[in-house]
């Protein structure tokens, strides 16, 4: 069974999940109780609500206290997904300001290039806005999206780094010295990214990021986060077996959480945690967390 299966992988954290799926929804704790009894089926322990920033109107802090109150065993974050929505996201940029210190943990995300009416990573008819386009300029586009995203000063992690890839368009320049600034740019604001299992169910059938990615943050010492996108209960979790395999090959030993925008390393296989200012290459590396709150954003 998937229970068993991602029980024993050594994961045991989900942080993009979407209760509200792709519509307006009021959080209640009947709505969220399937996905903390979905998370606790899998073995996860500690679970970050993400709903698109479109959505806010429907979080509800209040209900999510009451689910934490009802489910002591799982840590439940209160999170959003900020994305670069050209028609909601000024509104939402606000709202994550307002609600700073109710929230543990910000994603950030880019799902829109010139068109403000679709986002490209819409399937199948998100891909019409590749056809015919030099591929390696919409690359470098929306990473200069992604580096404005990670430049806000509202986001603790970067959502799904190379979502430009879904629909299977690779560009002609190496991949590294596309995302070599962003990285950087990452890795100077403190920054997570996160692993995303997405992937392997999109068209592109790949992990966000790639593995060549994925080797230049760890060479950065960018954290990262485990998550699934999942936008029902039944996806949350979904290929973490996989993920945990392709993590143990790859040499990442840690996975990072959030509380109230803290960041704290977690030791993977070993189960065991770490203070978030201690780093496992000793104490003159340097440490993979900031080991405080972030300040709340000025206005």
């Amino acid at each position: 069974m998937r229970e068993s299966n991602v029980a024993g992988c050594g994961l045991f954290s989900d942080y993009h999940t979407h209760p509200q799926g792709h519509r307006n929804r009021r959080y209640t704790v009947e709505l969220l109780q399937p996905w903390v009894e979905a998370a606790r089926k899998l073995g996860l322990t500690d679970i970050a609500f993400t709903d698109h920033d479109r959505y806010r109107e429907g979080v509800d802090f209040d209900e999510i206290e009451r689910l934490r109150e009802k489910n002591p065993d799982v840590k439940i974050r209160a999170g959003i997904e900020l994305d670069n929505d050209p028609v909601h996201s000024a509104a939402g940029r606000k709202w994550v300001e307002k609600n700073w210190d109710k929230l543990d943990f910000v994603l950030g995300s880019v799902h829109f290039l010139e068109r403000r009416d679709q986002m490209f990573d819409s399937v199948p008819d998100g891909a019409a806005q590749f056809e015919g386009r030099d591929i390696d300029a919409l690359y470098a586009d929306y990473f200069r999206r992604v580096r404005e995203m990670a430049g806000t000063g509202l986001v603790d992690c970067l959502a799904h780094l190379d979502l430009i890839k879904i629909h299977g368009h690779r560009p002609h320049a190496n991949i590294g010295g596309l995302v070599e600034e962003t990285l950087d740019l990452i890795r100077e604001r403190n920054l997570a990214i996160e692993l995303s299992t997405a992937g392997w169910r999109k068209p592109v059938k790949e992990l966000y990021p790639q593995r060549e990615i994925i080797e230049l943050a760890m060479r950065k010492q960018i954290p990262f986060t485990t998550a699934s996108d999942a936008h029902s209960h039944a996806q949350i979790g979904e290929d973490f077996p996989r993920l945990s395999e392709l993590m143990a090959q790859m040499g990442i030993q840690e996975v990072c959480t959030f509380d109230r925008h803290r960041r704290a390393a977690h030791l993977l296989w070993a189960q065991s945690s770490r203070s978030s200012c201690e780093s496992s290459a000793g104490a003159s590396a340097p440490s993979v967390c900031d080991g405080k709150g972030r300040a709340k954003p000025s206005r």
